[in-house]
């Protein structure tokens, strides 16, 4: 009998989704299970279109539709902070929570809608599933939510709507429609949530460090829409429109996003971050430790170049040389999640608006470095970089710096964080950087015994369940932060599903697998 590694990959995600009910136990709860049911019948309905070339958009090919693993991300995690806000008392914030359950909630249930619509013939079964899943959870958002609430999650799906219609025209066969799901929608909350603080800046309050990220991502996204709907009518890689990029960049930036983000923290961003740097000596230490590390990033690069051009033009990079990027984000995230949180939270920030002016640069052409860095960053291809953009490397930013971002720092306990808890920051490192990796390294020249229907390893997974387990307990040693009392069993479970999520998705492994164990040790 084969076995079909969608349904194992749903099977996972019914199992962590049931983990999320049991400690949380209440309507929102009642609401993910059938939302995952659902999104179960609408997944196959996705991959017959994506197999008959039947979608509207041209989607990520040689991957399924990811339907269910991406539609549960955002109600999940909902869940698991509104937990946490409730235990602390955080009255706000647990609203706020429910908001994201909600708002991911719609978001998969509108894109439910738009695979049944398009699907002939109509699926009469999916759809009676699909409405009655439908109408509990509108029922269960009418008696939880305020109107206020409403017309926020209303104004997300709005901004969903147009961002995707935008995206997957500009850049076919980026993005399966699960990974469209995850990306648009968190992209349309955080610009919903910015422009939402904007016109309410004397409610504007929290750490200025977290407004970053939100001004970043609206900044980068303002860029690339606008970029790629003029070069849609001339020509980019000349001197004059590159320095036309060059001067608009800068505008964009000084002009627009310095200003947005100085009325958020009350100074200008250059002054404070010049402050928030040289405050002590070992964020100096730390802040020379990570340039260190980029230079040894840049020798790998510049090494594989030179292999090409002294050798094969169809030279690439193998799985064990793409590997080496994780272990050095790994020796550069450790110490910052040891020693200064702050200092990584917003260096990381700092990192991906270079990654994303750079990706810019390269799929625009933009001269001088523009046509290098095509040269540089094909070298390190793999199956699922299939569109127009090169993601693996933001991805992977992504993957190691999200449960950093999300880290709930209002609902957290002062002191040491008890249980699992105190692993959560660490969810990036374990899922990314050390279990990818091992499960990669030691199942491509190890592995003998393939889980069935992929391409993966028993002994590759094995592995990195070890790897992970022997890397909590160095956390244990050096970060005294870190309390797990007698949580044990839950890590090592936690650890273990996202390890056969692992082993059986299509998906972007680097931006799943951190969010799936972030949620699971917020427990």
């Amino acid at each position: 009998m084969q076995i079909n590694p969608v349904h194992v990959e749903s099977t996972v995600v019914l199992a962590v989704v049931l983990c999320v009910h049991m400690a949380v136990w209440n309507q929102h709860s009642w609401c993910s299970i059938a939302l995952v049911i659902q999104a179960f019948y609408v997944q196959h309905k996705w991959d017959r279109l994506l197999r008959s070339g039947g979608a509207v958009f041209q989607f990520r090919p040689s991957a399924n539709s990811g339907i269910v693993p991406a539609s549960m991300v955002m109600p999940l995690l909902g869940l698991a902070l509104r937990e946490k806000c409730s235990a602390s008392g955080n009255v706000y914030f647990e609203r706020f929570s429910m908001v994201i359950t909600i708002t991911g909630m719609m978001l998969a249930l509108f894109l439910s809608l738009i695979a049944l619509g398009i699907t002939r013939p109509v699926p009469t079964n999916t759809c009676v599933i699909a409405g009655m899943a439908g109408s509990a959870i509108l029922y269960t958002t009418k008696q939880t939510l305020t109107v206020s609430e409403v017309i926020e999650v209303l104004e997300v799906l709005l901004i969903f709507v147009y961002l995707s219609l935008i995206v997957l025209y500009l850049l076919p066969r980026c993005f399966t429609p699960g990974e469209a799901l995850l990306i648009v929608g968190g992209i349309s909350f955080i610009v919903n949530q910015l422009i939402k603080r904007s016109l309410n800046l004397a409610e504007v309050k929290g750490d200025p460090v977290n407004y970053f990220l939100p001004v970043l991502v609206v900044g980068s996204l303002l860029l690339g829409v606008f970029f790629a709907l003029l070069f849609c009518f001339m020509e980019s890689e000349s001197w004059g429109s590159s320095l036309f990029f060059h001067m608009m960049t800068a505008v964009l930036g000084l002009g627009i996003l310095m200003p947005w983000l100085s009325l958020f923290i009350g100074r200008h961003p250059l002054m404070w971050l010049l402050d928030f740097i040289t405050l002590n000596d070992r964020r100096l230490c730390l802040l020379a430790y990570w340039v260190f590390l980029s230079v040894v990033a840049s020798c790998v690069v510049l090494h594989q170049s030179y292999q090409r051009q002294s050798g094969s033009k169809k030279h690439q990079a193998s799985t064990i040389v793409r590997k080496y990027f994780h272990l050095i984000v790994v020796a550069t995230y450790i110490p910052g999640l040891i020693y200064d949180r702050q200092l990584l939270h917003v260096a990381s920030v700092g990192c991906l608006a270079v990654f994303l002016f750079l990706e810019y640069v390269r799929y625009f052409r933009i001269r001088p470095v523009g046509q290098l860095l095509r040269q540089l960053l094909t070298l390190f291809l793999d199956e699922r970089d299939s569109g127009p953009l090169i993601l693996t490397h933001i991805y992977l930013l992504l993957g190691m710096s999200l449960p950093i971002w999300l880290f709930p720092g209002p609902c957290a306990p002062k002191g040491i964080l008890p249980g699992a808890g105190g692993l959560v920051p660490y969810a990036g490192v374990l899922a990314v950087g050390v279990g990818d990796t091992v499960a990669s390294v030691f199942g491509s020249t190890m592995g003998e015994i393939h889980w069935p229907g992929t391409k993966k390893t028993l002994e590759g997974t094995a592995t990195s369940v070890f790897a992970q387990i022997i890397a909590v307990a160095m956390f244990l040693i050096f970060d005294s932060s870190i309390n797990l009392n007698t949580t044990y069993s839950w890590i090592v479970g936690s650890i273990t599903l996202v390890a056969m999520l692992e082993a059986y998705t299509s998906q972007i492994d680097n931006l799943l697998l951190p969010l799936y164990l972030f949620i699971l040790l917020l427990l």
